[in-house]
């Protein structure tokens, strides 16, 4: 065995010896939830998609079917000035998502309390470029919106006991 062999598999047993691991997918502890979103709520959307895509969890459309209910009473875009030029012109913007939410069974027992989630971007602005500053505003709530659902599947995921 030469050399770089040696110290490659050196590496490879240094990671398995301290625990490292990919991260999977999300294991629940519910088999049937009820998601309280707007009916027009992207991220509605997407993290209905997500929690049923592995055929575990069902999503269901009312309350009374569901071992546990997510309710999302606020879900919130902002889009605020962060930096202006000499002449008073916006030159960046802060993008921000904020998501509220609690999970609790049908009983009323809280199994997470209160919560909220907050992601946030800045993007520079510049009037000439408008419609692709547009897009990428629009790329980058996007991409927090993906954040904030995987952010929530964690979190659900880690609810052991119903």
């Amino acid at each position: 065995m030469d050399r770089r062999s040696l110290i490659a598999s050196a590496g490879v047993l240094l990671l398995g010896g301290c625990g490292f691991e990919l991260r999977k997918a999300p294991e629940f502890a519910f088999t049937k939830i009820y998601i309280g979103t707007a009916p027009t709520s992207t991220l509605g959307k997407e993290l209905k998609r997500d929690i049923a895509s592995d055929g575990k969890v069902t999503v269901v459309d009312t309350p009374a079917a569901a071992q546990v209910i997510l309710d999302v009473p606020n879900e919130q875009r902002e889009k605020v000035v962060v930096g202006l030029n000499a002449s008073g012109q916006v030159r960046e913007f802060e993008l921000r998502i904020r998501l509220r939410f609690k999970l609790r069974t049908p009983d009323g027992r809280e199994l997470i309390p209160d919560s909220e989630i907050v992601q946030q971007q800045d993007i520079s602005y510049n009037e000439s470029a408008a419609l692709a500053k547009e897009s990428e505003e629009q790329l980058l709530y996007r991409n927090m919106q993906t954040n904030i659902v995987q952010q929530l599947m964690r979190r659900l995921a880690a609810v052991k006991t119903i």
